[in-house]
């Protein structure tokens, strides 16, 4: 595989890992220096902030399911254009979202 190829496959990975709901789970993926920007909230700088974020953010749902809709390559950036479920009871909420991914050594950084 190339680094392209390499990318999307960390990336898909990725995304398919918040169906497990555990936040430790994303440790793996992430560079120690990552930073996670879920706008329009402060950045999660460094891989223990960026993990307690992902943490909180399943605090407030029941269960989340990521499709991918469409995914770009090049070279190590990798886009992605999504519909987000969140669970929450009775309430099931799809959010369309756009993700940009950097992948460094094979973590998203």
């Amino acid at each position: 595989m190339g680094a392209a190829e390499d990318a999307e496959r960390v990336v898909r990975d990725l995304c398919d890992t918040f169906a497990k709901h555990d936040a430790e789970a994303f440790r793996p993926f992430f560079t120690d220096d990552v930073v996670y920007h879920n706008i329009p909230m402060d950045p999660a700088v460094g891989i223990d902030a960026a993990v307690a974020f992902i943490d909180g953010f399943f605090a407030m749902c029941e269960s989340m399911e990521v499709e991918t809709v469409h995914l770009a390559v090049r070279g190590n950036v990798v886009l992605t254009e999504r519909i987000d479920t969140f669970k929450v009871g009775d309430i099931v909420a799809p959010l369309p979202v756009m993700g940009t991914f950097e992948v460094r050594d094979g973590k998203i950084s």
